[in-house]
């Protein structure tokens, strides 16, 4: 049985794509309206949206919208295509690291090419793709916490990192999936959430999330799993992922390294849970996914105040990347993949 989430991210509706603002959450609920590509672009860029499965669709609607722009200037199909190609490259230039930003834009590129019609035969075809992936997001979210709930301990405390529920999808969510459909067969499990600094995503959406559907949450701080993990309080962790390689290394939000290397010590099951969308076969290992650098400004400051001396330097990696022999296994649609993960990784695209 899945627990049905009542959030929805991103919705296309009456030829805009509505989106919750993440920037405001949990002191302000709004959805923002976003009407054209370039618009896609700073709301993906501006973690308007956030999430790599959100962004993924966030891409494919900014291709729609885009789309929906140039049939309305341009005549010729050939230009319309190569305009579209250049509005599909701006939008994927957005977020780096998130390989589903790029899935979802090169799906519908892929898509428009193959259309023999029209232009507003494209734009069509483009819109109603959108909605499509949009739907099966939240399918194969639930799919995932289906799987993912087979291996979680009756009663047990679970660790996630960053936000990989519903708002970081269209729906449900990839970790908290699993957690949500473990906790629809078992209301025992609890939850312990880092506040995942310096964007605060545990913190501010994670915490957010669970509480509104009542499950049992405790926010900890970056800086406390090795003490909860040695006190036997923690019993397994579940993240998601921004992309994967081919051989299971894993780039997820900053400080989930950190994590899995406690877990590791500690003899805790370290789980990725993360839709095939996310994984890069393109790449050999976790050496080649570019990692994204953010603003100085999400580290010297909280709420807009300063919380640092103003000369200090500052580095601020968006994410790091998990080792894949730290990760027990990947949870996915088709089921979990375990090591080697090369090979089961491989068996996946074989069998999808």
């Amino acid at each position: 049985m899945a627990f049905e989430s009542k959030i929805k991210t991103i919705e296309w509706t009456d030829n805009i794509s509505r989106m919750i603002d993440q920037r405001i959450l949990p002191y302000e609920f709004k959805t923002v309206d976003v009407k054209t590509a370039d618009e896609m672009y700073t709301a993906i860029k501006d973690m308007i949206v956030r999430g790599a499965p959100a962004i993924g669709i966030a891409g494919a609607h900014g291709v729609s919208l885009a789309a929906i722009e140039l049939s309305k200037k341009i005549n010729e199909k050939s230009v319309f295509l190569n305009e579209l190609q250049k509005k599909a490259e701006y939008l994927k230039s957005s977020r780096p690291t998130a390989v589903n930003l790029m899935w979802g834009v090169d799906k519908q590129m892929k898509l428009a090419r193959s259309i023999s019609g029209s232009i507003s035969d494209i734009a069509e075809s483009l819109k109603e793709n959108g909605i499509k992936l949009e739907n099966e997001d939240i399918e194969i979210n639930k799919k995932m916490g289906d799987f993912g709930a087979e291996v979680v301990p009756k009663g047990a405390a679970i660790l996630t990192h960053c936000n990989a529920g519903a708002l970081a999808t269209v729906g449900y969510g990839t970790a908290l999936g699993v957690i949500r459909s473990a906790y629809a067969k078992d209301p025992t499990i609890k939850v312990f959430a880092d506040e995942t600094r310096p964007r605060q995503q545990g913190a501010r959406l994670t915490t957010w999330e669970l509480t509104q559907d009542g499950i049992p949450t405790t926010l900890i701080t970056d800086g406390m799993c090795s003490y909860f993990m040695s006190k036997g309080m923690i019993d397994m962790v579940v993240v998601g992922a921004d992309r994967i390689a081919a051989n299971g290394d894993t780039a997820n939000k900053i400080g989930t390294f950190t994590v899995a290397i406690a877990a590791k010590y500690h003899n805790i099951p370290f789980y990725i849970a993360a839709p095939l969308s996310t994984i890069d076969i393109s790449i050999q290992s976790g050496k080649e996914i570019p990692i994204e650098e953010r603003s100085h400004e999400e580290v010297t400051h909280i709420n807009g105040d300063w919380i640092c001396a103003k000369d200090v330097n500052i580095i601020n990696p968006g994410f790091d990347v998990t080792p894949n022999e730290l990760i027990t296994g990947i949870i996915t649609e088709k089921g979990i993949l375990k090591p080697d993960f090369k090979t089961s990784i491989f068996n996946a695209f074989k069998n999808n």
